[in-house]
């Protein structure tokens, strides 16, 4: 937030949101001093009580704490308890922060914030031979503490991507390329040669391959009216393997869906492929990521009988802490999330002549709800799923630890597929680039069975276009 001339020695305080968001945060300076002051450890002791994520991860932190105290004399913590590094790396240290008498900063009221602000100025003021700064994830605490001339920092270990990147889109168009047979090799030296096994259609790219290209993605020659769309399937530094895409446009469809324009179809093939188990969708409100996802988890679940479940999650703004209030079994619990999941099924099961629907019908419910299982994400825990399509909403608002849970919920025959928007952002302290989903995009972005894409098109009324540009 400041610019800071660091000295060769650092002592980095953490605010307690730092632990709460990474409990490994400790590991996380290197050869420096962390240095965790005793208002931090009251506040971890306030939230360790109770079910919720964030007491679960209190306790986490606790334990670390614990575990590295409890091998050390009383003289060791005071001078400093190494911290443990990978690979034989200098080790840092942690240390304590406790000041009997603490003087309060003068016109700030008694508080948690204020007292840390303090307890840094007088750690600050005793150590002019090192750089003591601050790290919080509190935006008006760092503004409080530039204010007070107190060195401060964001959190920015887990950061997926720096500001200046940008999400993965899972896709490479070449729009200059010529249409027909030849596809985007005009832009690329390479040599190709086409292959076909088993009704599908194989290229197979001999030279210097785009470093932009990973694993999973659509390389097309238009966003719109495509004559070349493949998947890459293989690749190296001088070798690739794209297989062509199934064209969902026009006569074939996924229960009744036909894509619009490249990326869509690159949705539904991925949706449908057998060898992906893991599919991300992004893009705004609109694009129709929910309305493909369900269209093809019910043509693979009630017509192929791929699966035999579909269990659809969502993370509710409060993350499940709150969900015991309300009336009713789980699934009545998540009803008041679950408005996108209804609206998309009015839509799916609407007759295109009379614009009636089926949905509202007791039997169709009925039968549509023997295969459809409307979860909680808190309830979700130790579970297996085997035989399932999950399908994971407002994939944005999870962190990386939340959907690790879910992901690592997959069993024998399993698809997930995670839908969000990480320009729509509910959850304190996450960002575009700290968020589960972007964690998910770009950590899976080399594996052969995830694949990702970012859809751009609003399949909606021109007031939502209108919106969407304007607003």
């Amino acid at each position: 937030m400041v610019r800071l001339d660091k000295k060769a020695k650092r002592l980095y305080v953490l605010d307690t949101n730092v632990l709460i968001h990474d409990p490994a945060a400790l590991y996380q300076f290197e050869e420096h001093e962390v240095v965790i002051p005793m208002t931090v450890l009251e506040e971890l002791d306030k939230h360790k009580n109770g079910l919720r994520e964030i007491a679960r991860t209190a306790r986490q932190v606790s334990r670390t704490l614990s575990d590295l105290t409890n091998q050390v004399s009383f003289d060791e913590i005071q001078q400093g308890i190494p911290i443990p590094r990978a690979g034989g790396t200098p080790m840092g240290r942690l240390r304590f922060l406790c000041y009997p008498e603490l003087k309060s900063l003068e016109h700030l009221e008694e508080s948690p914030d204020n007292r840390l602000l303090a307890e840094t100025c007088r750690l600050r003021d005793e150590r002019p031979d090192a750089s003591v700064i601050l790290v919080s994830k509190d935006i008006n605490l760092r503004v409080k503490a530039a204010a007070l001339r107190v060195p401060v920092e964001d959190y920015l270990t887990d950061r997926v991507f720096s500001d200046s990147d940008a999400m993965l889109e899972g896709v490479r168009i070449y729009p200059d390329s010529e249409a027909g047979d030849n596809g985007p090799w005009g832009q690329l030296e390479v040599d190709v040669t086409v292959e076909r096994v088993d009704h599908h259609t194989f290229y197979h790219l001999e030279g210097r391959m785009p470093a932009d290209w990973h694993l999973g993605m659509l390389v097309s020659d238009s966003e719109n009216g495509a004559s070349f769309e493949a998947i890459v399937r293989e690749l190296g530094p001088n070798h690739a393997r794209l297989q062509l895409l199934t064209n969902y446009r026009h006569k074939a469809g996924v229960w009744g869906v036909h894509a619009h324009d490249s990326r869509q179809n690159f949705a539904l093939n991925l949706l449908m492929d057998d060898d992906i188990d893991l599919v991300t969708i992004a893009g705004s409100a609109g694009t129709g990521k929910t309305f493909m996802t369900l269209a093809a988890a019910f043509q693979q679940t009630l017509d192929a009988k791929r699966f035999e479940r579909i269990v659809f999650t969502r993370a509710p703004i409060t993350m499940s802490e709150d969900i015991g209030f309300l009336p009713g079994t789980e699934e009545e619990k998540m009803s008041p999330w679950m408005g996108a999941f209804h609206d998309n099924m009015d839509n799916l099961l609407r007759d295109e002549h009379d614009g009636s629907t089926s949905w509202s019908q007791d039997a169709t419910r009925t039968l549509i709800g023997s295969r459809v299982q409307i979860r909680a994400p808190g309830f979700m825990r130790g579970r297996t799923l085997n035989d399932t399509f999950l399908i994971i909403d407002e994939a944005q608002n999870f962190t990386p630890k939340q959907l690790k849970a879910l992901v690592t919920r997959a069993g024998r025959n399993t698809k997930i597929v995670c839908l969000g928007n990480v320009g729509q952002i509910d959850t304190p302290y996450l960002t575009a680039n700290t968020c589960g989903m972007a964690a998910v995009v770009q950590r899976f972005s080399n594996w052969a069975h995830a694949s990702h894409v970012t859809l751009r098109s609003v399949e909606r009324s021109r007031l939502a276009l209108a919106g969407e540009e304007l607003l």
